[in-house]
């Protein structure tokens, strides 16, 4: 299970683009709480506090927002940032409780590189999904997903099949989908580059002294 980390935030009177520019021009970020069958209600966080929260997992890790005394367990539905400096604008948040569930998306961390023959060979690791859309508990959103490289040679794929899921953990996906392959190497060598360029090279001069 995924930390539960902890915001406070303070309630917002007002609400509006007028009040959202406000706010941010005090370091807060206007958010919403919703769900489980309770009114929404708009809150400002503080910029700083919510910085340290975006990493990769942010929409699959359990926060505890405490405004006026009271915690509200949540979990980042949708961010909005800036298109230019990806400053955080606007957070949706979605109310949980331990017994719901949820569709969350879990990065995926590759082990025992150093045990995967193909890598070992000078083959290329391609990653088709580098996070896996799940359902879960929300008392129980994995804090990662590992996938194990060991053994697979050039040519080899891993599929989802491959991989031992948390109990109570399955994809929302119901097939066997791919999620990375060892590729052949695709880069040459620095002498094969030269030897190509020199060929080129002759190649254009015999086209000039044709001319």
């Amino acid at each position: 299970m995924s930390n539960v980390s902890t915001l406070s935030a303070r309630a917002r009177d007002r609400v509006g683009k007028g009040s959202a520019r406000a706010a941010r021009r005090e370091g807060l970020v206007p958010a919403v709480i919703y769900g489980d069958k309770k009114d929404p209600f708009s809150i400002v966080l503080n910029q700083r506090e919510l910085d340290k929260l975006l990493k990769p997992g942010f929409f699959s890790h359990l926060i505890d927002i405490e405004v006026d005394g009271q915690k509200h367990r949540v979990l980042p539905r949708d961010l909005q940032q800036h298109p230019v400096t990806d400053r955080a604008l606007h957070v949706d948040f979605l109310r949980v409780s331990a017994t719901s569930e949820l569709t969350v998306e879990v990065p995926v961390e590759f082990i025992n590189d150093e045990a995967c023959r193909g890598l070992r060979r000078g083959g290329v690791l391609n990653v088709v999904r580098h996070e896996i859309e799940v359902y879960c508990r929300a008392d129980a959103i994995p804090e990662k997903i590992e996938v194990d490289l060991a053994g697979l040679d050039i040519g080899d794929s891993l599929h989802i099949s491959a991989v031992k899921l948390p109990d109570g953990v399955r994809p929302t996906i119901e097939r066997d989908f791919t999620i990375a392959t060892i590729a052949a190497p695709t880069l040459i060598s620095e002498e094969a580059a030269d030897a190509q360029a020199e060929s080129q090279a002759a190649a254009e001069e015999d086209e000039e002294e044709e001319e």
